[in-house]
């Protein structure tokens, strides 16, 4: 009978093999970068970016198994809709896809929760906590600026009148 801890190293190398597969299977000739499935999957205008999304939702699947705290599986799923979401811009996302490799990012996320759970579920706290700071003063800066151009176009308005 298979023991837990031979489970957790069996899935452990099986994330390995599949953020490899995913980010880092081929060498992008005449360079030392690597690219995976996940990328060339993108290429494919209109689904790609959803195939490459659905496949990286491997990693939220066996964190959750492994037991990840919530705050390392909102980062895990920050990290896909970063990815996901710029790799829908046309090239730049294709290039920013090359080199960001969220799945790597994932598995390394969960061996680290594994090895240090306190550590990796505070350093993850800290990111959302600072993308959420972020996300609402460039709300703020949008609210603003509406704001602005609206009283722009009043004053302007009334004053051709």
């Amino acid at each position: 009978m298979e023991s837990p801890h031979d489970r957790d190293r069996r899935r452990r190398e099986r994330m390995e093999r599949v953020a490899f597969l995913l980010d880092d299977a081929f060498r992008f000739p005449g360079t030392e970068r690597r690219v995976g499935l996940d990328a060339l999957i993108g290429l494919v205008p209109g689904i790609g970016d959803a195939a490459g999304a659905l496949l990286s939702s491997y990693f939220l699947y066996e964190g959750a198994r492994l037991g990840v705290s919530i705050a390392t599986l909102l980062r895990m799923t920050l990290n896909i809709g970063i990815e996901t979401g710029v790799g829908l811009v046309p090239v730049l996302g294709d290039l920013f896809d090359f080199a960001f490799k969220a799945n790597d990012r994932n598995a390394r996320l969960i061996e680290r929760f594994l090895d240090d759970p306190e550590a990796t579920h505070r350093s993850s706290r800290t990111a959302l906590t600072t993308v959420a700071v972020v996300l609402v003063l460039l709300m703020l800066a949008l609210v603003v600026g509406i704001a602005w151009l609206v009283s722009a176009l009043v004053g302007t308005l009334s004053g051709a009148v």
